[in-house]
């Protein structure tokens, strides 16, 4: 992958177009107007989340991105229950997305949006994407970098044409906040649309997670990760703020009488040819979105693979003869986020759901990446790869963590005090059960302790010779 192909796969997984369209609704009629600075505060938060990645993938450019990188910082152990915890995230996410996509191709092609249409359609999409992914790492690449185009194009098409054309608010509507607090603090409503923000800006990890495929990754990486975040972020906001501009009545999805404000803006703005063009471009951005994620977790899983460090290791380690693709590791990334699919038809409002553990699931993964680094610090790591953040690495560092660790907090707060417990708790008990199903598969089978690969040595090769140091980097 070149520099810009492999930014393109950050991109496409981060997707302005599949964030902002899968949780608008949500979040208007959740934070009002005021709900777009999400994006901001979320995008500076990754942001400084990305410092630190590029600082890790730089030393370590190694497939499988978060798991090889917690290993190298604190250890074994350490890293595979973060590497477990992101796959299960990125199983959820590519589920939440292939839904997230139901809705749009059956108002395209004109039939009701029912539950069942919904899982058939993500289940195809998944499908799909399995099948270009086995055809190997360039038609990724293509892929990825078509979708980046389309994508970017058709954002930028539909918001200036919707500003320009289709305004129906005031420019300054995204400071009111319409009553949607009621009679108390608007606080605690910023913070429950703030989901639009934690979902739509991720995926620049991804970078890292095809480093072996990358040349120069030490490099290009890191530049590939802060690309994401300006480009992707700066995109979604840009979106969502044409998106508010154009809805003719908040008030009304507000108070939940318009429940499919995007669907009004896109018919009334484009007619009934142009909404479906729009529609194009956004399954384009969906199909790209689940190509990347799958590309994510599959190089995770062969990474866990190749160090031993999972059941069926001998299988999942193998890469294709004809395409050289983790073609079990693929496939294994296109059957349990079926299953997750499936799922989603005994789960009330299941979108929202698998959506929250998908999000509260990666920011913990990250942060114990984050965490990770700032223990290899404390031992007496310093950063040697191409990119190095300097003196500033540790403040960096503190201030990453005390993102990620507000943003899990706001993720598990309960928001519905009223409601049945599951609804209140069903995210905190999810991350329950899967941190506890993952320490119990590892204390059961002790699979982290097989494998030769290096682990807990960050800050050992600074002090070691550069012929040490040389023999310990991973080949």
């Amino acid at each position: 992958m070149s520099l810009w192909e492999n930014f393109a796969l950050g991109f496409t997984y981060l997707s302005p177009v599949v964030g902002v369209y899968s949780v608008f609704a949500f979040g208007l009629a959740a934070g009002g107007p005021p709900m777009l600075w999400a994006y901001f505060i979320a995008g500076f938060g990754q942001f400084l989340v990305a410092l630190i990645f590029g600082e890790v993938v730089s030393e370590f450019p190694i497939s499988g991105g978060l798991y090889p990188w917690a290993r190298r910082l604190v250890g074994r152990r350490w890293a595979w229950l973060a590497g477990w915890t992101y796959a299960w995230a990125l199983f959820t996410t590519i589920a939440a997305v292939a839904v997230g996509a139901g809705p749009f191709l059956a108002l395209l092609l004109g039939f009701d949006v029912t539950p069942t249409a919904t899982t058939l359609i993500a289940l195809a999409l998944v499908a799909a994407s399995t099948a270009l992914n086995l055809m190997g790492t360039k038609l990724l690449a293509r892929v990825a970098m078509f979708g980046f185009i389309c994508e970017l194009v058709g954002a930028l098409v539909v918001g200036v044409y919707l500003l320009m054309f289709h305004r129906e608010q005031p420019w300054g509507v995204v400071f009111d906040t319409l009553g949607v607090e009621g009679g108390g603090s608007y606080l605690p409503a910023f913070l429950t649309a703030a989901l639009v923000g934690l979902f739509s800006c991720y995926g620049f990890e991804a970078c890292g997670d095809v480093a072996e495929e990358t040349p120069d990754p030490g490099r290009r990486i890191p530049k590939a990760m802060r690309m994401t975040i300006y480009i992707g972020v700066g995109a979604s906001a840009f979106v969502c703020y044409a998106l508010i501009l154009a809805v003719p009545d908040i008030g009304a999805v507000i108070s939940g009488k318009v429940t499919d404000p995007l669907g009004e803006i896109l018919l009334s703005s484009f007619g009934p040819i142009g909404s479906k063009a729009v529609i194009v471009v956004v399954m384009v951005s969906f199909i790209s979105c689940v190509l990347s994620l799958q590309a994510a977790v599959s190089r995770l899983i062969f990474a866990y693979a190749r160090d031993k460090m999972i059941f069926g290791s001998s299988v999942l380690a193998r890469l294709s003869t004809g395409h050289h693709v983790p073609s079990a590791a693929l496939v294994m990334a296109g059957v349990i986020p079926s299953a997750i699919v499936c799922l989603g038809l005994f789960v009330q409002d299941a979108l929202t759901t698998i959506i929250g553990f998908a999000v509260i699931g990666i920011y913990l993964s990250f942060q114990m990446v984050v965490l990770g680094a700032l223990h290899a610090r404390s031992r007496g790591w310093v950063p040697t790869g191409k990119f190095s953040l300097g003196a500033f690495g540790l403040p960096v560092n503190l201030a990453a963590l005390a993102y990620g660790l507000g943003a899990i907090i706001n993720l598990m707060w309960p928001r519905s005090p009223d409601a049945a417990w599951y609804v209140n708790y069903g995210t905190p008990l999810t991350v329950a059960v899967v941190l506890g199903v993952g320490l119990t598969y590892m204390l059961l089978f002790r699979s982290h302790e097989r494998g030769t690969a290096p682990y807990a040595d960050a800050w050992k090769l600074n002090a070691a010779p550069a012929g040490d140091a040389a023999v310990s980097q991973p080949t």
